[in-house]
Parts: structure tokens; C-alpha cells; sequence
């Protein structure tokens, strides 16, 4: 794999600081002996190793495992079928999964962690806690929300992990959920005033709508309009083909929901079991015809950028000693988590610096990653993300992302950790190492790196 050239002229400081500070780590990823600590200490990224140190006494009992990780379908936002559903019920029909599925008690669980982004903190953070009661937890078992954006749920995943880790607690739940139905997501009209005078480009560039850093990076780093769509095709079609043969049945539960009838206001209750924003039969004919939704003359649409979307999904996490007393099956182990910061108007490109933070945490190289789950924010970050690490696509959101799943912004994170995971069981032998990626608004990336059982 060749270091990643940047085909634009960039002139910030700052990004050509990230620029050598990727290439740094991807050189060090390819040949770990070629490259000096020192070159390091420059330009490093952080990360997180859930490995046990070198030279240390610490044995397999203390890592950290995944044994259980469920999703409700993914249901399209404002049409779909969840648009009628409180985010806590959807919620509760994970948690309750994620402990009927394995045995574990309620009131055995440490801490709960639930990523969200859209509604307001305050009544969010009441509103998990009703679907932690509504589950049948204890008012002796905690529950906290976390955001981070789109990567929300991976950052409740990392929480509990690292919480295990430190010896906080045996056993949690790193969870997400999002209605983008039933929360807008704004909140105030007006941010800081210093925003709009401030020196620093960043305070402004924080405010950029998404889709307009979607073809920011679209634009410098020469994404085609015909290169997005073609992504977009692949991930319509990866799902549908995965669909069919039932390979989401391991990790999605039926989830009751709730149904009002516009026109009389009854409500009805049905049983959702399948994804609905998937698209079998599009083509690139169809994609190329789409207007883009965020400027004239832009190559960004509403077929080759992440739906709005309905949904929750939930990990549970424990120590592996743990695991092997109560003989339960490992589905993985964490073994390294990064999250890092890129210049906000380029938001996207974040997992092309969060990917080799954490794969270097892990202490292993890229070509040890067998399979890859990269949040398909727009198809051209995305596109970016596997140029830029030289990553084939074969190994890439087999079955499909979120252009053609959907993505509930507070739950995809976690989302991604159970498909991943189910996908690595069902490879077997072959596929020992996975990672979970998704860029962040306002600039940032986040990743984390599995081992299969």
C-alpha cells in the first residue's frame, strides 16, 4: 500500500500537521521496525490499548469481551416504521435483548452507557433511564448518556470497555439509540456571537451543515459525482443480497411499535423485524439522475449520502474471565480505540486518521485488519476514507452501510459493532481482526479494533 497523496495544494498548517502525522503512522503500520519511536513523539495520534502490556503479568482474564450485541431494525426517519416510537422503547427492546439472550441479571450490570445526539441532554438522559426501568433494571443500576455525534454509540462501547478495564465494574452495557422521526436535533437559535468574529476559521468552519463538508472533501480530494454513486449502488446492493439471505437475522430483534394513523389518530401496534430504507431496486442510472441536495452544482444527493433514520442497538461487555465462568460465547474482544480531531470543514476524512490511530493502539499493522465497517456518512468521505488507506472495498461494508441501511445517528456506532461482529462469526477462522469507524461532526474521527473469538 502506498502512503496516501493528497492531490489538493493544501495551505493550513494544520492539516498538513495531520497530513505527516498520518503518513507517520501508516508508515509505522506497514513495517513497525522501519520507523523510530521518536518519529512518534512528533506528530502522534492518541489511542487506546486494551491489550495487556508487554512484559506485564496481565493474562486473558482481564480482557475485555463482547458477548452480545443486538440491533433493532433500522426504520426510515419521519416515514418509516418507527416514526410513531418514543426512543426509549426502542431502547428498552435492546437492553432487555442483550440480557435474555445471555442470562445475565439485571441488577448485575455496572453501568449503562447510552450514545445519543439529536434530543436535548437533559430529557434524554431521563428518558434512558425510564427504558433502563421500563427493562427491568434496578434503580441500583446506573445509567449515563454520552455524545459524541455520529460516533456516539462506538464512544458508550469504548466507556464501558475502558470502565471493565480500569476495574470499575465486572459487567455493562455500551448502547445508542436515536428517533430522528420524534427530535430535530436543534435546539437554539443562536450560538456564541464570538462565533462569527473569531480569529480562528475552526470556531466557523464547526457550523458547516453536514453536507456541505460532504462536498468540501468531494471537492478537494476529487471525488466524482460518478465515483459516489457507484458507492452508493454497491452498499444498495451488498444490503439487499444480505437481507435476502437472512444475515441480518442474528443481530436485529423484533421490536414492537407503535403506529398512529394520520388521518383519525388510531393507534395500532405491530411487530418490525426487518430494516426498511434498504433499496433493492435502484440502479446507477437512477442515482446518477438525482439532483444534489446541498448546493448547485454539487455532486452530493439524497442517493449517495446516509439516510435519516429510526433505531437503537446495544453491546454487552464484561471481563472475559467473566464470560468463560458463566460459559457464555464471545463474539470478540476490544482490542484498541482511537478517537481523534480533523479540521471541521473536512469532517469526513476523520477515519482515515482514527483507523491507523487504533490499529496502531492494538499494537497491530493494517493488512492484519480483515474486515472493515465504515459509516457511510456521504459516499464521498467514504470514498476518500478507502483511498486514502489504500483499503479494497471487498473488505469494506460487505453488507452494505448506512447509504443504504440508514443511519440513527446516536446508535449507529453500536450498530456497526454488532454487524461487524455477527460477520467475523460467521467468517470464522478467516477474519481475526475488524474495525468500526465513522467520521464525526464538527471534526473528529473515531475507531476500534475487534478480535474474533
Amino acid at each position: 500500500m502506498s502512503v496516501p497523496r493528497f492531490s489538493l495544494n493544501i495551505e493550513s498548517m494544520d492539516v498538513e500537521k495531520a497530513k505527516r502525522r498520518q503518513q507517520v503512522i501508516l508508515r509505522q503500520l506497514r513495517d513497525p521496525e522501519a520507523c523510530r519511536s521518536a518519529d512518534l513523539q512528533v506528530d502522534s495520534c492518541s489511542g487506546t490499548s486494551f491489550r495487556p502490556a508487554l512484559g506485564s503479568s496481565a493474562s486473558r482474564n482481564d480482557d475485555v469481551v463482547v458477548v452480545a450485541a443486538y440491533r433493532t431494525p433500522i426504520c426510515k426517519a419521519k416515514r418509516g416504521s418507527f416514526k410513531d416510537t418514543p426512543a426509549e422503547d426502542l431502547l428498552e427492546q435492546v437492553l432487555k435483548a442483550v440480557l435474555e439472550k445471555t442470562g445475565v441479571h439485571p441488577h448485575e450490570v455496572g453501568d449503562i452507557v447510552v450514545g445519543n445526539v439529536l434530543a436535548p441532554g437533559s430529557s434524554r438522559a431521563a428518558e434512558c433511564r425510564l427504558a433502563a426501568f421500563f427493562a427491568g433494571f434496578p434503580d441500583t443500576v446506573p445509567i449515563k448518556t454520552v455524545h459524541r455525534k455520529c460516533a456516539s454509540g462506538l464512544q458508550a462501547v469504548a466507556d464501558v470497555a475502558a470502565a471493565i478495564k480500569s476495574g470499575f465494574y465486572d459487567i455493562g452495557i455500551g448502547a445508542g439509540v436515536e428517533s430522528m422521526s420524534l427530535d430535530s436535533g436543534v435546539h437554539k437559535d443562536t450560538f456564541n456571537p464570538k462565533v462569527h468574529s473569531h480569529a480562528n476559521q475552526n470556531v466557523k468552519d464547526c457550523l458547516i451543515p453536514m453536507g456541505i463538508t460532504s462536498e468540501i472533501v468531494a471537492d478537494k480530494y476529487h471525488v466524482s459525482r460518478t465515483d459516489q454513486d457507484k458507492a452508493a449502488f454497491l452498499s444498495q446492493k451488498r444490503a439487499a443480497a444480505a437481507a435476502a439471505k437472512g444475515k441480518f437475522d442474528d443481530e436485529i430483534i423484533p421490536v414492537k411499535a407503535k403506529v398512529v394513523d394520520k388521518k383519525n389518530g388510531t393507534e395500532r401496534t405491530i411487530i418490525v423485524s426487518a430494516d426498511d430504507g434498504i433499496r433493492p431496486d435502484t440502479s446507477l442510472s437512477v442515482l446518477s439522475k438525482l439532483k444534489p441536495s446541498f448546493k448547485n452544482g454539487g455532486s452530493t444527493t439524497a442517493g449517495n449520502a446516509s439516510q435519516m433514520s429510526d433505531g437503537a442497538a446495544a453491546v454487552l461487555l464484561m471481563k472475559w474471565e467473566v464470560a468463560a465462568r458463566r460459559g457464555l460465547s464471545i463474539l470478540g474482544t476490544l482490542r484498541g480505540f482511537s478517537a481523534v480531531g480533523v479540521k471541521p470543514e473536512i469532517m469526513g476524512i476523520g477515519p482515515a486518521y482514527a483507523i491507523p490511530a487504533a490499529v496502531k493502539a492494538a499494537n497491530l499493522n493494517l493488512h492484519d485488519i480483515d474486515l472493515f465497517e465504515i459509516n457511510e456518512a456521504f459516499a464521498s468521505q467514504y470514498v476518500y476514507c478507502l483511498r486514502s488507506l489504500g483499503l479494497d472495498a471487498e473488505n469494506v461494508n460487505v453488507n452494505g452501510g448506512a447509504i443504504a441501511l440508514g443511519h440513527p445517528v446516536g446508535a449507529t456506532g453500536a450498530r456497526c459493532v454488532a454487524t461487524l461482529l455477527h460477520e467475523m462469526k460467521r467468517r470464522g477462522k478467516s477474519c481475526r481482526y475488524g474495525v468500526v469507524s465513522m467520521c464525526v461532526g464538527t471534526g473528529m474521527g473515531a475507531a476500534a479494533v475487534f478480535e474474533s473469538a
